[in-house]
């Protein structure tokens, strides 16, 4: 049993009701204090990466043990899937702390700010860790509610309009959620994940559980933002502060949303042919369906939203071909590639998207508006931001030899090699079309200077937001290595074995 697995979230929890308490009495302490709970995360997280093997870690909180070999308490559970999301969580987090010491000095309510951060962080690290799928339910609550504050933490027209937007749709999603998991515990007399995956063997309805997978995959989806279900992902990210936007774009609709999928499809149903090839459906369309609505952009932000539609596109995508594969019972190397890919794309997706979203946030911050149009020639004034967002478009654009290139290369080669020839050419077109938008963002913000079209006073852009900016655009280049065997079979390739072998999971916690 890891000691450090409710640290997850004991330690931003605490933290939140800490910066509410002293933030009271001491000034500037609520970013401080954020920004060492974030560290702490940060530490924790990479050395359980580093220090775990393939097998999983439970926690059973309260030390209720397994009665009759059925697990009866709140598991928390760690695995090579698990830890490499909580590093993402952490990293992410922490840099956009730091960014938001200077990005909210404008804003009042500093302690509400950093107290909800810390709480969606718990909410997020919550359910990735929850081996039931209620707590992940109730996980999900926290950082859904977190992040409807923090979306209209500006408190104008746009913000509370865009989270009334996102809560009513949230709303919804978490309705659908907790239908299917009453449905669940109707069936299975279980809320354990892997207790559920037992019971499924054991004797199943495959109509009713179709039914309750349909459900499930609306709910996150919706959290997710994949296609159809994306309405409130462009107003949400563009209205948040940018460091929420980092957040909510590189880690919230992954924790809450890819990675559950993921994690229930895998581990606590069978793989079926039918509800695979609509994931992988679901997928191709919202790549190449999110990819045409960014290139109309102008607005930055709304932009780069949009980008994050087609760019997890590419992650359900390339996750529902491994899972074809596996329902089909071929080509199971094939399909360890695709989940491969799907998931090193979600961590560079993490990386790339975030520094992009800072980066907005820089030049809203510098020039005072997030519309192309209004721009140009910022290269020279802003150099920093310029050279990192260079890096970051180049990323997300899969030009070599950045991290974008290598893991939409894996999903692509593993498309052709398991015969879905249509998904690899829409892959590359995507790839190509998002270099095209990122081309017009780079031209238009920082290179296009012309007579009257670049606003008159520039800001300059603080030291804590710089470095953010320059940590992510090297994070964006040192990602590249995991294309290396050595680290991708260390790293990468453990959590792809997990979600293979379906049994895995359920027989490390209850030991059948």
């Amino acid at each position: 049993m890891n000691p450090l697995i409710p640290l997850f979230v004991a330690v931003p929890l605490a933290g939140a009701f800490l910066i509410m308490i002293l933030g009271r009495f001491i000034p500037f302490l609520n970013r401080y204090l954020a920004a060492a709970v974030l560290l702490f995360l940060a530490f924790i997280s990479f050395w359980s990466l580093l220090t775990e093997g393939a097998d999983a870690s439970v926690y059973r909180v309260g030390g209720w043990e397994p009665v009759n070999g059925v697990p009866i308490g709140i598991y928390m559970v760690h695995d090579s899937f698990s830890a490499l999301v909580l590093c993402i969580i952490s990293l992410i987090g922490l840099l956009s702390v730091i960014y938001s010491m200077s990005y909210m000095a404008g804003y009042t309510s500093g302690d509400y700010f950093y107290a909800l951060f810390c709480l969606m962080t718990a909410g997020m690290n919550g359910v990735v860790l929850s081996g039931d799928i209620f707590n992940i339910f109730v996980f999900l609550e926290i950082s859904a509610i977190s992040s409807y504050a923090l979306v209209a933490f500006g408190v104008g027209k746009n913000e509370l309009e865009a989270t009334l937007k996102y809560q009513v749709m949230g709303a919804i999603a978490s309705f659908l959620i907790l239908f299917a998991i009453g449905f669940i515990y109707w069936k299975a007399k279980t809320l354990n994940i892997a207790d559920i995956r037992v019971a499924y063997e054991e004797g199943h309805d495959r109509s009713y559980y179709l039914l309750v997978q349909l459900m499930l995959l609306t709910g996150f989806g919706v959290k997710a933002a994949v296609i159809p279900f994306h309405a409130w992902l462009p107003d949400a990210h563009s209205s948040a502060p940018s460091p929420i936007s980092a957040m909510l774009s590189g880690v919230l609709i992954k924790a809450v949303g890819i990675y559950v999928i993921i994690r229930l499809f895998f581990n606590m149903f069978e793989i079926t042919e039918g509800i695979s090839v609509l994931i992988t459906t679901l997928g191709a369309v919202s790549m190449v369906v999110g990819t045409f609505l960014a290139i109309g952009q102008w607005d930055i932000k709304r932009l780069l939203a949009y980008s994050s539609i087609s760019q997890m596109g590419y992650v359900v995508m390339a996750v529902g071909i491994g899972m074809i594969l596996t329902a089909r019972g071929v080509k199971s190397d094939v399909a360890a590639l695709a989940i491969t890919g799907g998931i090193f794309h979600m961590l560079n997706h993490a990386a790339f998207k975030g520094l992009l979203f800072l980066n907005a946030g820089a030049i809203e911050y510098s020039v005072g508006t997030r519309d192309l149009r209004q721009m140009g020639g910022l290269a020279e004034t802003m150099p920093v931001t310029s050279a990192t967002s260079f890096i970051g478009s180049l990323s997300i654009s899969g030009i070599p030899p950045f991290n974008g290139f290598f893991s939409k290369l894996i999903i692509i080669v593993a498309a052709v090699m398991g015969h879905f020839y249509l998904l690899a050419v829409l892959a590359a077109l995507v790839s190509i079309i998002t270099l095209a938008y990122f081309m017009k963002f780079q031209r238009y913000a920082f290179y296009d200077r012309q007579p009257g079209k670049t606003v008159q006073k520039i800001k300059k852009v603080p030291a804590p937001m710089l470095f953010s900016m320059i940590v992510l655009a090297l994070v964006c280049l040192l990602l590249s290595l995991l294309a290396l065997p050595s680290l991708r079979d260390a790293i990468l390739t453990p959590a792809a074995d997990l979600l293979i072998d379906q049994m895995k999971y359920s027989s490390q916690i209850t030991g059948m």
